[in-house]
């Protein structure tokens, strides 16, 4: 009898370990935006049964720079001579939005286990496609939401998860301000995929990490008033609604000339509101006594998305961010945009 596929995962990865000691970890894209490149492989090599081996970019001055930051990486500015490397046995993709999907197929055809940076691509079906091309293979496929590890988020989910508030019904989350968002290609849609694609994507994960309910449907609002030298809409919103009669109300801005919290969570217990600082407030009920409590962020734990990756790889753990939690997020920006045109709310077709 044919063993599961992750199982069949650990097995061929303990023996890459037994061999070569560690899952040897490549970079598609260096530098650039953040410094990623860097970043990542300094993530790679704390965790526990990892190490960054080599990059890959079109600009050889990048190569140059990450020979500096890491003199042993064997570096390419040609994504098929990578992808040859038998020495490589993971991909971080690293790369602008448009060609996620693609180079992470490409990648996984390789026979590599893949980490694409959020968002995991642009459209539903090019999610779909990624996960096809990871089951085929039997490889590995994630995105890279490590936010699910920022200190602020994860006290917030650790309130909401022992119930300090009842059942959650009604949660708002905004993001943005007023100001231009700059010129490269982050503003350009054709690229990025619009204003939900960058910080939003972290927003709707947080949003269906403390609302895991299944999504009935999405109401979309896109603008585009203001900033017309950019291709980006200037606010995004989506309103979902789901299958258990819950809501969420997600805002992205670049013409918001007033804040809001960036937290208001309902449930039938109580109500939290983050303000984008420290203690966050909570209202709740103890021993049927109204309590109103405040709460300090714990400490943010980026390199425990790796930890957890290493984990999946060498001992057949479950996998922390599954690309079908991934494709969700994308599910909810590409149904908002179709709200948005036809007027109405629209069904979530894929949960």
């Amino acid at each position: 009898m044919r063993d599961p596929p992750q199982k069949n995962r650990a097995k061929e990865t303990r023996k890459i370990v037994s061999e070569n000691r560690k899952i040897r970890c490549a970079m598609l894209g260096y530098g650039g935006a953040f410094n990623m490149g860097k970043g990542h492989s300094d993530w790679i090599n704390a965790a526990p049964g990892m190490e960054a081996v080599a990059a890959c970019d079109l600009d050889p001055a990048r190569m140059e720079s990450a020979k500096k930051d890491f003199p042993h990486f064997r570096t390419y500015t040609d994504v098929s001579k990578m992808l040859e490397d038998d020495g490589i046995d993971l991909v971080v993709i690293i790369t602008p939005h448009d060609s996620h999907a693609k180079l992470a197929i490409q990648s996984l055809n390789a026979g590599k286990n893949v980490v694409v940076e959020k968002p995991m691509c642009l459209t539903v079906q090019e999610a779909t496609d990624m996960i096809e091309a990871a089951k085929k293979n039997d490889k590995v496929l994630t995105t890279f939401h490590n936010r699910r590890h920022d200190g602020d988020f994860m006290a917030i989910r650790e309130v909401v998860r022992k119930g300090l508030l009842g059942e959650v019904f009604h949660i708002e989350a905004f993001m943005g301000g007023y100001g231009h968002p700059g010129h490269w290609w982050r503003t350009e849609k054709r690229i990025s995929g619009g204003c939900f694609y960058d910080w939003g994507a972290h927003v709707v994960d947080w949003v269906l990490q403390l609302l895991p309910e299944k999504m009935e449907s999405v109401t979309g609002f896109y603008y585009k008033k203001m900033w017309h030298d950019v291709t980006n809409e200037d606010q995004t919103e989506a309103i979902i609604r789901f299958k258990n009669g819950a809501m969420a109300d997600i805002q992205m801005s670049s013409i918001a000339a007033t804040g809001k919290p960036r937290f208001r969570i309902l449930g039938t217990k109580g109500a939290l509101v983050d303000d984008w600082k420290e203690p966050f407030k909570v209202n709740t009920e103890v021993d049927g006594i109204r309590a109103h409590l405040e709460f300090k962020y714990k400490e943010s734990n980026w390199p425990a998305y790796y930890a957890n990756l290493a984990k999946c790889l060498l001992e057949g753990a479950p996998l922390e961010v599954t690309p079908e939690s991934s494709r969700r997020i994308i599910t909810v920006f590409e149904t908002a945009e179709k709200s948005s045109k036809s007027g109405k709310a629209e069904p979530v077709l894929f949960e």
